[in-house]
């Protein structure tokens, strides 16, 4: 996925790069974040590449320490893990959530076949279905699932387009407790006022004892509006827009939490499919913003995604093994998951030793920046795993794409592209806390990249 050249990226950035929309490797939407044990995992749903119209098969999950580097962790469920459907396409907006130490998945299956749940002792998975049958298998609006636990420990399961449903979840989480209901308070009805404009993507939290209600808002255009109540059922009152709508983003779906003192909101736009095609198709890119309370526990108005996207809250450690796929921005580039197998075995029998997300797709000019990595011990030398293709160099430099040349990595072109190498390499002297930037150079299809390591 070639987005823009290197000269396009840098007039078009010309004070700062920008952090929004914060994958670029892959087409990403519907955001479900949750926080588990100081990170930030960011389940998405995932657009073709080729996608014109809906083209969604599986999920996929990034995590994050800092809310601006991101690791991709690849495919995390499909539409091939619920036996009891068989749709090829349909992967849209799930939410995870976790309860005593394990992790529940909601996803809509397309075609009114309902919402179904999966099940994994890790917030990496493997997902697993536990009922093999649809949890809630309502009525045409079963869309978009989210899931809120409250201080008594009652969940909740909320849906709908163009109505807001919900149904009580016993605390297995895995079966509904009473009738599904249909929330009156923000039901359309025909011939009276709709204030909500609530259209679909509902998601439900609790802040100093007061329960919102965010969900995309109009159509189409799409922004993100916001009730208040009193309780998890209602009734609700419309407060107002947290983001308009704009024609830079036909759609819209909000994913709320607070993290290390911080709230954020997660969305989505259309900027990175939109710098190659000039028609409009459904190649979605998950963006986020720092989100802020009044006094009166109201939310601020935010301006639309804006491209600087938020700050860093923590610094990334470089003396330990760094995913490759750890990024804060980048250019021309995809992740992949490959295999590594035992070798000299005859007739392919050789044993998978393990499965690996990898930066692949690397062509000259292409680069990783990493934000706000703390060179607190200096440096001597940079490791590198690479697999090489027909080679090239990693120019290693700080803070820019044209900044200080810590070093350069030469990777020898051997066609061994599921082969992965260590390369060591000296690198200039340098401390502090700096953006780091991994520029390759070189013809086409350089190398797979998989981590790298300062000494």
């Amino acid at each position: 996925m070639k987005f823009l050249s290197l000269i396009i990226i840098l007039g078009f950035f010309q004070i700062s790069f920008a952090q929004n929309p914060i994958i670029q490797t892959k087409f990403t939407a519907d955001p479900a974040p949750m926080v588990y044990k100081d990170t930030v995992f960011l389940y998405t749903s995932h657009d073709e590449d080729d996608a014109f119209g809906f083209k969604m098969k599986n999920w996929l999950l990034y995590t994050s320490t800092d809310m601006v580097n991101w690791t991709d962790h690849g495919i995390v469920a499909s539409l091939k893990d619920f036996k009891w459907t068989d749709p090829e396409n349909g992967a849209w907006a799930p939410q995870v959530i976790e309860r005593n130490g394990k992790f529940y998945m909601y996803c809509p299956m397309p075609g009114q076949r309902g919402i179904g749940v999966l099940v994994a002792d890790s917030p990496y998975g493997p997902f697993k279905d536990p009922i093999g049958k649809p949890l809630v298998k309502n009525s045409s609006d079963d869309i978009d699932p989210t899931v809120f636990i409250d201080d008594d420990g009652q969940a909740y399961l909320y849906w709908g387009n163009p109505n807001l449903w919900y149904v009580k979840l016993n605390e297995d989480m895995i079966s509904v407790n009473g009738e599904v209901t249909k929330d009156a308070s923000i039901a359309k009805v025909k011939d009276s006022p709709d204030p909500f404009h609530y259209q679909e993507g509902p998601w439900v939290w609790k802040k100093n004892g007061n329960y919102y209600l965010a969900y995309a808002s109009t159509c189409c255009p799409e922004g993100i509006g916001y009730a208040m109540a009193k309780s998890a059922t209602g009734p609700w009152e419309f407060k107002g827009m947290i983001m308009d709508s704009d024609k830079r983003s036909n759609g819209n779906h909000p994913g709320i939490i607070d993290y290390k003192g911080k709230s954020y909101v997660f969305g989505f736009n259309y900027n990175i499919g939109k710098q190659t095609m000039s028609k409009h198709y459904e190649r979605r890119s998950v963006c986020v913003s720092e989100m802020k309370y009044n006094a009166d526990r109201t939310i601020q108005k935010l301006p639309f995604w804006n491209p600087d996207g938020v700050k860093r809250i923590e610094t990334l450690n470089p003396y330990k093994r760094v995913e490759a796929e750890t990024i804060a921005f980048s250019e021309g580039l995809k992740t992949e998951k490959m295999t590594e197998w035992e070798r000299n075995n005859p007739y392919d029998t050789g044993k998978k030793i393990t499965d690996r997300i990898v930066v692949s797709s690397i062509n000259n000019g292409d680069y990783i920046k990493v934000q706000g990595v703390d060179f607190s011990k200096g440096t001597q030398s940079i490791e590198v795993s690479v697999a090489a293709l027909y080679g090239g160099n990693i120019e290693i430099r700080t803070d820019s794409l044209e900044g200080q040349l810590l070093g350069t990595v030469k990777v020898i072109g051997k066609a061994e592209g599921d082969i992965f190498k260590t390369i060591t390499t000296p690198v200039k002297n340098i401390k502090g806390i700096h953006d780091l930037y991994f520029v390759f150079k070189g013809e086409k299809d350089l190398f797979y990249f998989d981590w790298w390591k300062f000494n």
